[in-house]
């Protein structure tokens, strides 16, 4: 082609893809152990998963066409093991993640609710997590991270670097990290960040965390808020204020409680309701979400339908079950994102959805 793009095929759809599509996110995976619903304490038998913010963005990259690597630091133990060769299952790129001999690699577990009325029981389909993640591997990312030379030689050819709060928070050398991404030069590069306020992480130096995320926020060209998290770090959840209060990131996207995003991309604006489904599990779609958008950023699509590619990746997280979401077919997904509006505006993702837009 004249404009020295390629095309790539993708089960039946076109997809432009651009020479520099490939993305690099860099941030803590984590090894997930997910109980059995009930008291956790009840729970005799535990599934192995992976977990982490940025992590689960490569994968939802990856199943959209872009080309992904993932920058992290994982312990010289069988839960980093695992996770290094489960990304790279997903065709994530992992040449680039370093083994610490000294440290461990960070877990979690997910405890699940099966509405029993037990004092130490969740409500049915309720979850929560506990970390356990001070001192591990991903917590001694630094700056010489960016300059070892896998690294190196993947942010240099990359379109766009994506990280999180997350990251930022797990310690002072992180923070230097996230800083240093922020200030190499772009040479066309984008940086995408995901506010992700995690308050127990910024434990110790807790008044350090807005001054910093909102330096994060001003120094990235695409950036997620949750209006909660925003509220919370900012003092205001409203989409507009937001905006009026971070005019520097070129695209801004707001995700609020009443189920609807709000996209900024210069002075254009466009809300975008999410879409009617029945939860199964909340962990991950926010992260589904990101990947969605990022890769329909990153194929040229207008804001509309990159929206729409995040509500439909969350929605596919949200329906379920673990923090990778497990998208439907490409060809799937692009149909759905072109709706109307009305069609839109009435649409319940569910299995039958899916099978309908295939057949």
């Amino acid at each position: 082609m004249a404009d020295g793009r390629k095309h790539r095929k993708e089960i039946g759809v076109t997809w432009p893809t651009s020479t520099r599509s490939r993305a690099v996110t860099v941030g803590e995976g984590l090894a997930v152990l997910v109980a059995q619903p009930g008291p956790l304490e009840e729970s005799e038998i535990f599934e192995r998963t992976a977990g982490g913010a940025e992590a689960n963005v490569a994968t939802v990259l990856r199943q959209l066409g872009v080309d992904t690597a993932w920058l992290s630091r994982v312990g010289d133990d069988g839960f980093g093991r695992y996770l290094v060769a489960h990304l790279a299952a997903h065709g994530v790129d992992v040449s680039a993640v370093v083994t610490d001999p000294g440290r461990p690699t960070a877990v979690y577990v997910k405890e699940r609710g099966s509405g029993s009325g037990k004092a130490t029981d969740l409500a049915e389909r309720a979850s929560r997590m506990l970390y356990y993640r001070t001192g591990s591997a991903a917590s001694a990312l630094s700056p010489a991270d960016l300059a070892a030379t896998a690294a190196a030689e993947l942010l240099a050819h990359c379109g766009l670097v994506h990280f999180t709060g997350i990251t930022t928070a797990l310690s002072a050398s992180a923070t230097g990290l996230t800083e240093a991404l922020l200030a190499l030069p772009r040479n066309g590069r984008l940086v995408s960040f995901d506010l992700n306020f995690r308050p127990a992480l910024w434990a110790g130096r807790s008044e350090l965390a807005a001054e910093v995320l909102a330096r994060h926020v001003r120094g990235s060209d695409v950036v997620f808020l949750g209006a909660d998290e925003a509220g919370e770090v900012f003092g205001t959840d409203d989409a507009d204020e937001l905006r009026a209060l971070f005019p520097e990131p070129a695209q801004l996207i707001v995700k609020n409680d009443a189920h609807t995003v709000t996209g900024f991309a210069g002075a254009e604006r466009v809300e975008v309701p999410a879409l009617g489904l029945e939860i199964t599990e909340r962990i991950g779609a926010g992260d589904a979400f990101a990947g969605g958008y990022l890769a329909a950023l990153l194929h040229d699509r207008p804001l509309l339908q990159r929206l729409r590619f995040g509500h439909l990746c969350a929605a596919a997280a949200l329906t379920g079950t673990g923090d990778g979401a497990e998208l439907p077919a490409t060809a799937i997904l692009e149909r759905l994102a072109m709706l109307d509006e009305i069609d839109w505006a009435g649409l319940h993702y569910n299995d039958s959805v899916i099978q309908n837009v295939a057949s």
